[in-house]
């Protein structure tokens, strides 16, 4: 699936199955929210924290599936179309960090 195939899919559950989209302030809240459990998950699994048992069958994928949905809402309450907006991304990092990397001892 590209990126425009997952807007136009979100789009089309949100105003079949979901009804409506919510605000755009309560997606961004919610997009926070969605951030915050995935960061949970990765602290208990990567990080030094202790799984609570509530945490033990929650999926990687699944977390950061939920953040992207989300996104998604988003960018087509606004208007943004991803798949321009990340190529557009990828030139700016190419231009502005082709050497930065590069020169950074630590990831040497």
């Amino acid at each position: 699936m590209t990126i425009q195939e997952a807007q136009q899919q979100v789009d089309t559950w949100i105003k079949t199955t979901g009804v409506r989209y919510f605000s755009e302030l309560t997606n961004m809240t919610i997009l926070t929210e969605e951030v915050g459990e995935l960061a949970r998950l990765m602290a208990r699994t990567y990080g030094d924290q202790s799984f609570k048992e509530s945490d033990k069958n929650r999926d990687l994928g699944d977390e950061m599936a939920d953040v992207l949905w989300v996104l998604i809402c988003l960018a087509n309450q606004t208007g943004v179309d991803l798949t321009a907006a990340l190529e557009k991304n990828f030139d700016k990092k190419s231009v502005r960090d082709a050497d930065r990397h590069k020169n950074n001892e630590k990831l040497q």
